[in-house]
């Protein structure tokens, strides 16, 4: 039995249909991403803090041409704990997973 998670389903449009329907909304997308990217350069030196580094590691999965690049991002982003965690605090999510801040010895 194949796994659900690497079953290829078809899509009902063709690839330049596909390409036609969405490729000038997702150009904007992409400009808005190295925009953000270029605001980060602008605003000076440092090190990358989790955000970022999860973000670089995003970009990498955009390239690297492998099925399932949607979920495989999500994966990256988010938490992979399953407890809840004790309080969330007033700054809310931060849209990135930071393994640094995760408590020692569970999940």
């Amino acid at each position: 039995m194949a796994d659900e998670r690497t079953t290829t389903h078809a899509c009902p449009m063709s690839r330049a249909q596909v390409v036609d329907a969405y490729f000038m909304e997702h150009r904007a997308r992409l400009l808005d991403v190295a925009a953000f990217l270029d605001r980060v350069d602008r605003a000076g030196a440092g090190a990358d803090d989790f955000r970022m580094q999860a973000f670089r590691l995003a970009v990498d999965v955009l390239r690297d041409g492998k099925p399932e690049r949607a979920r495989r991002i999500l994966e990256l982003l988010s938490d992979p704990g399953t407890e809840p965690i004790a309080k969330a605090g007033m700054k809310g999510a931060t849209g990135a997973h930071d393994a640094s801040a995760a408590p020692k010895g569970g999940a």
